[in-house]
């Protein structure tokens, strides 16, 4: 999967997604890599996290090789419920990466691993709570508005994350390919001297949208065959 994404970024996808009308799920802003630069994309592996790492345990019992293990940690920033220890364990458990939806702690120590690990930063103390267990702790995890589970794929890069249905990503995944190209020789253009509003004829747009209001620069530019909108 990260190598299908290589070439792609999570605005490429997020853009795919609204083009082949697939629901667009984006991590809450300020999720980053500890490590800036580093890159995910894999199936989620969910779990929730209650004030102990014993969930995380049990959930590498039943991970697959390059899975990224989402936590719902409910967005709190109070406590980090995730050190070194728990990404080394999850490396020994084939997992590709971490998306925590709260913070970590140890970063030095995460640096030196260099297994991925996204989150809203860093917060020197550990949970001090132990709260009751829901049934869903190991089947999803909430991440913002949104639930995802081991049917979805998760890809992060230093625009952000998002996740997509796993019987939808070779969709979208093509897709985005095709708007890369496409704003790449966009981009390659501009350099050249053809302007972007030569390029989508934008002062046709601007005709045509005066003679009918409801006509839309994202009409125009599918119309036009361009891209930098969807």
């Amino acid at each position: 999967m990260l190598k299908a994404f290589a070439d792609l970024s999570t605005p490429l996808v997020a853009d795919a997604c609204i083009r082949v009308d697939a629901p667009l799920r984006i991590a809450p802003p300020g999720i980053r890599a500890v490590v800036p630069g580093q890159r995910i994309a894999g199936r989620v592996l969910p779990v929730r996290h209650y004030g102990s790492v014993d969930v995380f345990l049990e959930a590498f019992g039943a991970a697959e090789p390059g899975d990224v293990l989402v936590i719902d940690n409910g967005g709190r920033v109070d406590e980090a419920c995730v050190g070194d220890l728990a990404v080394l364990e999850a490396e020994a458990a084939g997992v590709a990466a971490l998306v925590v939806w709260g913070l970590h702690r140890d970063t030095p120590e995460l640096v030196e691993i260099a297994l991925p690990v996204f989150s809203y930063g860093a917060y020197p103390p550990g949970p001090t709570r132990l709260d009751e267990r829901e049934p869903e702790a190991l089947t999803s995890a909430r991440i913002g508005p949104h639930t995802v589970g081991v049917d979805d794929v998760v890809f992060g890069d230093e625009d952000g994350v998002l996740f997509v249905a796993a019987d939808r990503v070779e969709e979208v995944l093509a897709t985005a390919h095709r708007i890369h190209d496409t704003e790449r020789e966009q981009a390659r253009r501009i350099r050249s001297g053809d302007t972007l509003r030569e390029q989508t004829t934008f002062a046709d747009y601007l005709s045509r949208r005066a003679a009918d209001p409801s006509y839309t620069f994202r009409q125009h530019l599918r119309r036009t065959g361009g891209a930098i909108e969807e």
